[in-house]
């Protein structure tokens, strides 16, 4: 298994995420949002596992100006707009190859392989 945890230090989830795996010495590649953000072809790729751009975007994120726009904007321009300001993004996003969850999700993770 090949997981990587996009999110951010303070995020709770997140950290959950982190004791999830490590309880099962599963290791992990930890990308702090903060200090990297998503490539493109990452965010594709997420977007395509989770079944969409709007699983993604969380609606209690602090920038609440880009998130009203975000929401009133076309679809087509919705990943460009996300992929600058990926503050927007709901954490923690687990990857393991091309399967993808966004959010706690340990119900998923335990069937991955």
């Amino acid at each position: 298994m090949n997981v990587q945890i996009f999110g951010t230090i303070k995020c709770f989830d997140t950290k959950k995420a982190q004791r999830y795996f490590k309880e099962r010495n599963i290791k992990v590649q930890f990308i702090n949002l903060k200090e990297k953000a998503m490539s493109k072809g990452e965010l594709t790729s997420v977007i395509q596992a989770a079944g969409g751009i709007d699983q993604l975007i969380d609606p209690k994120a602090k920038d609440q100006d880009t998130l009203a726009l975000l929401k009133h904007i076309a679809q087509e321009d919705k990943f460009d707009k996300l992929l600058e300001n990926q503050q927007l993004l709901r954490t923690p996003i687990v990857r393991n190859g091309k399967q993808a969850t966004v959010g706690y999700q340990p119900d998923i993770w335990k069937n991955w392989k």
